[in-house]
């Protein structure tokens, strides 16, 4: 018995189609399950489609520091400059880096743009004020209204690593170049619940009355210091709204109240006095590492004119009680340190405390740079109005319905029967975009924008061009004489090639244009590169299969005039066959 001949036996998409069709249908439903649970039931618009301000910042090098644009100040402009933001009331805003040295911020409708943009581009303001009173305000151990709570905790900014302890090691302002003995002990950080209620100290040489301690005390006759006790009252800094809007509309001559931070969750409430130094005043400070204690710590040093307003006041300071030894380093009217002084000091000064490099080299950049750690121009701004952007998103859906309709018209008059598989694959890839945008909205903050519609529009044609170069395969197997079934498998392995060439240079083009682009572009490329790779997905796991499984019925086998397989209309001819010769016997020659 002869053995049989060796060859490729069927793939697995020929033998079980029903697998890849089961699979991708239960990515579907999961996708589409996923998106009514989270309640995003639709895709997340960008400023150009729902309305409001889109502002593009560019870092620039400063003279003298050419390599000041750096991951580090990078993201702590991005945080100064996404609470200026919200300090605006805004809900819904977006502040990110794009690329090495851009940041894109995008305000949502009902936002002054005008002051959108002054709040964003321009220097925050920054200014050292006297503490009068701090009082602590948890979400878990509230400190009871109206008893302020005295303490020399140091407040180091928000988001510094170091831990605080029994031992409250915490910051202090000193003059770098006095001995380690002339350097006051420091109050450390606070501990929540662990601070001590004390008669509330009395704001000596600040100029302003101090806010009662206790419930009892009678209020003071002056109006305006009386309204700033209530105020302190009635502050929670544990609202994100109350503590960006503490301080708003102040001038720098006035009293405030106003919040910090010193661990996650613990938040202080702090009287300050009046400003009499300002971040103008800074001529630079940068975080180093101390020689002797191997800490990290912020060393500033002050202009001419700030160097003689400093020595005032941290002389003032030096002689006062806990915690009206410390001054408030206040930027856009939240705490973000608050050290305290022993000492008066002068030109030069520095900050120690439980710093890590990362919180230290923020805070240096605060002082530094009054704010923004670099300096930024406007690379472009664009305001869009709920109005024009519906019309906008209406123009883009009704350009993307029309190129839709030319596309299932074609396929209908050139392929006939199998446009319908054309048109179910085109519909599973519309459900995947649609879904998974959706998603990622929520997820990542994705918006679409009108360039992302328009790279939905455009990836409409790329995903036909793959059921086109399928299609074409099998066609050109049916015109050398083959039956459909094994046209099918034959012109998969060459059709898939062809697609995914042409799919990677589709994604390779997105990729490239999402890296080297700023601004609403991306949106273009991320829609681009998403939708290739689902077309990649939809023509292996469904297109596929379904062609298998059309390639047994009737309707397409036996290659009807509206099948799209017709032989005829395709000019087949019989495959070429070799004859056999037969050779008749041969006579033998005579001798």
């Amino acid at each position: 018995m002869a053995a049989p001949k060796k060859g490729r036996g069927p793939s697995s998409d020929q033998g079980r189609p029903g697998r890849a069709l089961a699979l991708i249908l239960i990515a579907m439903v999961a996708l589409t399950g996923g998106m009514f649970l989270s309640g995003h039931t639709t895709p997340r618009l960008g400023i150009d489609l729902a309305g409001g301000t889109s502002i593009t910042l560019k870092a620039k090098n400063q003279a003298g520091q050419p390599n000041a644009i750096n991951q580090t100040n990078m993201d702590t402009a991005v945080g100064i400059i996404e609470r200026r933001v919200n300090g605006l009331g805004v809900s819904e805003a977006e502040v990110q880096t794009q690329g090495s040295d851009n940041i894109i911020v995008n305000i949502p409708k009902g936002t002054n743009s005008e002051q959108a943009r002054e709040q964003v581009g321009t220097t925050a303001q920054l200014y050292f004020r006297p503490v009068l009173a701090v009082q602590a305000s948890t979400p878990e151990q509230p400190t009871p209204s109206g008893s302020a709570t005295p303490s020399g905790t140091a407040t180091p900014k928000p988001g510094a690593s170091g831990t605080p302890d029994d031992k409250n090691q915490g910051e202090e302002a000193t003059d770098p170049e006095a001995t380690p003995s002339a350097s006051a002990t420091t109050q450390g950080r606070a501990v929540p619940g662990a601070l001590k209620k004390d008669p509330t100290p009395s704001a000596t040489g600040s100029g302003e009355p101090k806010p009662s301690g206790s419930p009892e005390a009678t209020p003071p006759a002056d109006p305006a210091t009386a309204k700033l006790q209530e105020e302190f009252a009635k502050l929670d800094c544990t609202d994100p709204k109350q503590r960006t809007e503490a301080a708003q509309g102040t001038k720098p001559s006035d009293s405030i109240v106003a919040c910090g931070s010193n661990v996650p969750g613990s938040y202080e409430k702090y009287v300050l006095g009046p400003s009499e130094v300002s971040g103008r005043d800074v001529d630079q400070a940068q975080a180093t590492i101390d020689q002797q204690s191997g800490q990290w710590i912020v060393s500033m040093e002050f202009t001419s004119a700030g160097a003689k307003k400093f020595q005032t006041i941290t002389g003032r300071l030096a002689q006062q009680q806990p915690p009206m030894n410390q001054f408030g380093i206040v930027l856009d009217g939240e705490v973000v340190s608050a050290p305290s002084v022993s000492q008066a000091l002068s030109k030069n000064a520095q900050i120690s405390g439980s710093f890590d490099q990362q919180s230290a080299e923020e805070l240096g950049n605060i002082l530094s740079y009054g704010a923004l750690p670099l300096t930024f121009e406007e690379s472009s701004v664009t305001t869009v109005t709920a109005a024009l952007g519906g019309e906008q998103l209406k123009g883009g859906l009704i350009a993307g319905a029309i190129g839709l309709a030319l596309v299932v018209v074609y396929l209908v008059v050139y392929y006939r029967g199998l446009a319908f598989i054309a048109l179910l694959s085109l519909v599973v890839s519309g459900i995947l975009t649609y879904t998974i945008m959706s998603l990622l909205g929520p997820a990542i903050g994705f918006a679409l924008n009108l360039p992302a519609v328009c790279g939905a529009i455009v990836a409409i044609g790329i995903t036909a061009d793959s059921f086109i170069v399928y299609f074409e395969r099998v066609r050109d197997e049916i015109r050398e004489g083959r039956t459909l079934r094994p046209a099918i498998e034959r012109a998969w392995p060459r059709a898939r090639r062809t697609i995914l060439v042409s799919d990677f240079v589709s994604f390779l083009a997105a990729a490239v244009l999402f890296i080297v682009t700023v601004g609403k572009v991306q949106g273009f490329a991320f829609t681009l590169g998403l939708t290739t790779l689902l077309d990649v997905v939809v023509v292996f796991f469904f297109t596929k299969p379904l062609m298998t499984l059309m390639g047994r019925t009737k309707f397409f086998s036996k290659g009807g005039p509206w099948s799209g397989l017709d032989p005829k209309r395709l000019g087949a001819h019989p495959p070429l066959r070799r004859s056999r010769r037969v050779n008749a016997p041969t006579e033998p020659k005579e001798a």
